[in-house]
C-alpha cells in the first residue's frame, strides 16, 4: 500500500491515461472514412502501430508505456507489476480509451463519424475463430513487447519502441484483413 502514496505511482497511471486517450483518439481517428471509397487498412494498421511505438518512446520511462490492458495483464501475470499498480493501469486504460473515443466523437463531422473505427467479423468468420485469431495476435503483440524489454537482449536496436509499433502494425494487418 506503500506505493499508492508514491507520487511516481501516480504520475505513472496518469500515464496510462494519457496514453491510452491518445491511442484511441490517433487510431481511430485514422480508421475513419475521411474520403470517399474504401476504408484503408494499411493506414489504420499504420497509424496504430506509430501511435503506440510513439507512446510507448514517450511515456514508457514514466509507466512502461503499456498503453493496452493486455500488455498491462501479461506483465502482472509475469510478475513484472503489482497488483495495485496492474489494477490501477487497467482502470486508466479503459477510462482514458473511453475519453479519447468521446474526444474523437465530439470533434468528428456526423457523416465521417460512422461507427467510429469499430471493426467487426468478416461474414464467413465466427465468433470461435475470431477468438482464436485475437488470442493468437495478442500472443504475438505480448511475446515481442516482453523481448523488447528484457534487459538480456543485447542486440535489440536502441529502443523498444519500433519493434512493439511493428508489432502492432503487423497484428492489425494480418487481424483486419
Amino acid at each position: 500500500m506503500r506505493e499508492l502514496r508514491s507520487s511516481s505511482f501516480w504520475r505513472a497511471v496518469l500515464a496510462e491515461f494519457l496514453g491510452s486517450l491518445l491511442y484511441a483518439l490517433l487510431g481511430l481517428g485514422a480508421s475513419l472514412r475521411w474520403a470517399p471509397g474504401p476504408p484503408s487498412v494499411v493506414g489504420a494498421a499504420l497509424a496504430f502501430g506509430l501511435a503506440q511505438a510513439t507512446l510507448v518512446q514517450a511515456l514508457g520511462h514514466v509507466s512502461g508505456g503499456h498503453v493496452n490492458p493486455a500488455i498491462t495483464l501479461a506483465f502482472l501475470l509475469a510478475s513484472q507489476l503489482s497488483l495495485p499498480r496492474a489494477l490501477a493501469y487497467l482502470l486508466a486504460q479503459v477510462l482514458g480509451m473511453l475519453a479519447g473515443a468521446g474526444v474523437l466523437y465530439g470533434v468528428t463531422p456526423a457523416p465521417i463519424r460512422g461507427t467510429l473505427g469499430l471493426s467487426a467479423l468478416h461474414p464467413g468468420v465466427g465468433p470461435g475463430q475470431g477468438t482464436v485469431v485475437e488470442l493468437l495476435l495478442t500472443a504475438q503483440f505480448v511475446l515481442c513487447v516482453f523481448a523488447s524489454f528484457d534487459d538480456r537482449y543485447d542486440g535489440r536496436p536502441g529502443t523498444a519502441a519500433v519493434p512493439v509499433g511493428f508489432s502492432l502494425a503487423l497484428g492489425h494487418l494480418f487481424g483486419v484483413r
